[in-house]
């Protein structure tokens, strides 16, 4: 019950990728009804882009690859300069190597700081920067 959406073409524009598919339509319109389905929405990097094009990023915090922040402030998305971003039920990240920072937040949030520092372990990786939290 949880949709991870990848980034990737949406800075160059190109025709294929996240910019391409915010262009068609049926990849948000899919993740807007998934959502009201009560899925759990995630993004990494411009992958952003195609959940404020689903119209789920309005009036909440979020965040995407530092090439398209003003476009997403631009979809009415409230951006925060984080590196994963938790809103409740859409959680954004920042550019690629933000995803491993999503990732142990995922496993965090879901199993437990035990697994997610175990796999922090196992992946010779150490969090960087915040995750950004409603209260």
């Amino acid at each position: 019950d949880l949709v991870v959406v990848p980034g990737g073409g949406w800075i160059t524009r190109s025709p294929m990728g996240a910019w391409a598919e915010a262009q068609r339509g049926a990849l948000p319109a899919k993740l807007a009804q998934l959502h009201r389905e009560g899925v759990v929405m995630t993004s990494v990097c411009t992958g952003a882009m195609l959940l404020a094009a689903a119209g789920l990023l309005k009036n909440r915090a979020a965040t995407t690859n530092h090439g398209a922040l003003d476009e997403l402030a631009a979809t009415g998305a409230n951006v925060v300069r984080a590196r994963v971003v938790d809103d409740g039920d859409v959680i954004t990240a920042g550019g690629i190597t933000c995803g491993l920072d999503l990732t142990l937040w995922l496993v965090e949030r879901f199993i437990g700081p035990e697994s997610a520092l175990a796999l922090e372990g196992s992946l010779e990786y150490e969090r960087r920067g915040m995750v950004w939290r409603r209260q």
